[in-house]
């Protein structure tokens, strides 16, 4: 059976999703999580968070949210990958193996660390002032998220395209250093979504928490949805003027959510001379149609941090299944071996590894989903997992566990 792609998706838990996050990214990539060919990993990078935010309670906050929203909008957690960074820990382990055989010089080309400095002299500072190691080394960090996974393809705006090229750089070099004929990285590509919905924020510009004129897509209720588009800024015309649907932030926003022929009815409508009163509560009326059944969903899942909670565990879990194995082959490669394996000829080795006991996946039903256990001749549990929708992919983990066995 072919591998299938795979799909990597951080999101950074430094704030609550609006409008145009939920447009431009969330929706997206939900909708690319339901192909048949794709293999998709959602995280809540909480540990990039802590180089941004030093607010424990916003952090903490945020992740709540940010997973209730996720849920909320559609992403089914038995059919996804979606975890929480800081409940991997096999991610800091390989982020040191990395940081290990990164060379400083690529780190001090990162834009954002550049930008700091740049920032830091222009206002008759010393380079350095403010920055901690956290924002200067965070590049290995991001590659370490999408490399103990083997991510093939990681969705990323054009500024972010910079830290995939490097993953690829420290992977490559690890390869290079440590493979002996092996790769154990894949080399990650970039997406870019050029074609990404964008949507326009109160004041006309791009959408965005910096400009402070977002439409939020949850927090608040209908009521603060309502209260956010009726800020949106339009012209000074009148009821009955016609007016410029294709210079209006509402047709914009209106579109992203509408049909083709609702879209033509409100563009009409507005070259009609519908007042913008009622134009922004046709607008609002549009998205509750499409947001209300996700908000209730929100609500609920909000009321119960301890499902939400629940799902996160049984998705570390699963993650895990696939990054401890790896993980172990690559302590293996760097010299991170037992004493006695370490100290032993090469051939006692071999002959070792020839008579060691075959290794055998089991997959059951436990608490209402699958899970797998893999274990050798003597029946000891050499690897297990849970949290799988169907027994298949729970022997997909299986099979991707005993072959990382296999290589210790």
């Amino acid at each position: 059976m072919a591998q299938k792609t795979r799909v990597l998706t951080g999101i950074t838990t430094t704030g609550t999703p609006h409008l145009g996050n939920y447009v431009g990214a969330i929706r997206p990539a939900i909708e690319a999580s339901r192909q048949a060919n794709v293999e998709s990993f959602f995280f809540m990078a909480d540990y990039h968070a802590l180089i941004k935010c030093d607010d424990a309670a916003r952090i903490a906050r945020s992740r709540l949210e940010i997973a209730a929203s996720w849920l909320a909008c559609g992403l089914d957690p038995e059919k996804v990958n979606f975890y929480r960074q800081s409940d991997i820990p096999e991610i800091p382990e390989l982020t040191w193996l990395l940081t290990c055989v990164t060379a400083k010089g690529l780190m001090n080309r990162a834009h954002a660390y550049k930008a700091s400095v740049d920032a830091n002299t222009a206002a008759g500072e010393d380079p350095d002032a403010g920055i901690t190691m956290g924002l200067y080394s965070y590049p290995i960090l991001m590659a370490a998220d999408i490399l103990i996974f083997n991510a093939h393809h990681v969705p990323v705006g054009r500024d972010q395209v910079q830290h995939i090229e490097m993953a690829r750089d420290v992977a490559a070099r690890f390869n290079y250093l440590f493979g002996k004929g092996r790769e154990f990285f894949v080399l990650p590509e970039a997406v870019t979504e050029d074609a990404a919905a964008t949507l326009p924020g109160l004041d006309g510009r791009k959408m965005s928490k910096s400009y402070d004129n977002t439409v939020p897509l949850f927090e608040g209720g209908a009521k603060a949805l309502k209260a956010a588009i009726a800020k949106i800024v339009t012209d000074s015309k009148l009821p009955g003027e016609p007016k410029d649907p294709e210079s209006s932030s509402l047709l914009t926003i209106y579109k992203a959510f509408a049909s083709a022929q609702e879209t033509a009815e409100f563009r009409g409508a507005l070259s009609a001379g519908l007042g913008w009163g009622e134009a922004k509560q046709r607008l609002t009326d549009r998205l509750e149609r499409d947001i209300a059944p996700m908000r209730e969903r929100y609500d609920a899942l909000m009321a119960k941090p301890h499902e939400i909670e629940e799902l996160l565990q049984i998705g570390a879990r699963k993650a895990r299944a696939i990054a401890m194995p790896f993980l172990g082959s690559l302590r293996d490669a760097v010299g991170l071996r037992s004493s006695a394996s370490a100290h032993a000829p090469e051939t006692t080795k071999a002959k070792a590894k020839a008579e060691r006991p075959a290794l055998q996946p089991l997959v059951f039903r436990e608490d209402g989903a699958f899970a797998f256990k893999v274990h050798d001749a003597a029946k000891q549990v050499l690897a297990s997992g849970g949290g799988y929708a169907d027994p298949k992919s729970a022997m997909e983990a299986a099979q991707a566990a005993m072959a990382g066995l296999a290589d210790l």
